[in-house]
């Protein structure tokens, strides 16, 4: 999340109804795909403050690797938690390769200044047999979420002016195989009635 992010998000209590809703979807999608959290080291890069949805699976977890420009103060005292305070992609380059069995990067590719190097860091964090999830908004969401923030405002106009690209499939998949992820291991699709796009990528097991 990125500072403008930060900011909508506190001035508007916690997330808009719109928001509220985005994180519902998301999730559902994330539960299917992750295969389970139960155990697991997790990677969540860009979850926002309080981190909405790691929360829910924090007691399943083995560890949950927090990123964004600030965090929620109860999540950096939570046992299970590495909380780090830092910009995307800069703030994963301390964490060991292959040290992560999911990594979930939801709604925060288009707020980054370098894409494709997030998306070559998930990939170097993700452990034989782990599972990276992407959400970004696509090209018509970007219609449904200008109306939402300039027109209705029912989502802070901020944040969409911190949006630096949309990503359909076509947009997203080459970035994905770039980074490393196989192919034949990439499932890419639109997602929300096609306002977003969504990515589940896995890596090979060991042997």
């Amino acid at each position: 999340m990125s500072v403008v992010r930060q900011e909508a998000f506190l001035q508007h209590g916690g997330g808009t109804p719109v928001d509220r809703f985005g994180v519902w979807l998301s999730g559902r999608q994330l539960r299917r795909y992750a295969g389970g959290f139960a155990g697991k080291r997790v990677g969540d890069f860009g979850c926002g403050y309080q981190a909405a949805f790691a929360r829910t699976v924090l007691g399943e977890v083995e560890q949950a690797v927090l990123i964004d420009v600030a965090l929620a103060d109860d999540l950096k005292a939570h046992p299970r938690v590495q909380a780090i305070e830092g910009a995307l992609p800069g703030a994963l380059a301390a964490l060991p390769s292959r040290s992560l069995d999911v990594v979930m990067i939801v709604s925060v590719l288009e707020h980054v200044t370098e894409p494709q190097r997030l998306l070559d860091e998930a990939h170097r964090l993700l452990a034989p047999g782990g599972v990276a999830l992407f959400n970004v908004p696509s090209w018509r969401g970007k219609k449904f979420l200008e109306l939402s923030a300039f027109r209705l405002r029912l989502s802070p106009a901020a944040e969409m002016d911190d949006h630096k690209m949309y990503y359909d499939v076509r947009d997203l998949w080459p970035m994905l195989v770039k980074a490393g992820f196989r192919p034949s291991r990439i499932k890419c699709f639109s997602h929300k009635f096609g306002l977003n796009t969504f990515a589940v990528c896995r890596t090979g097991q060991v042997g």
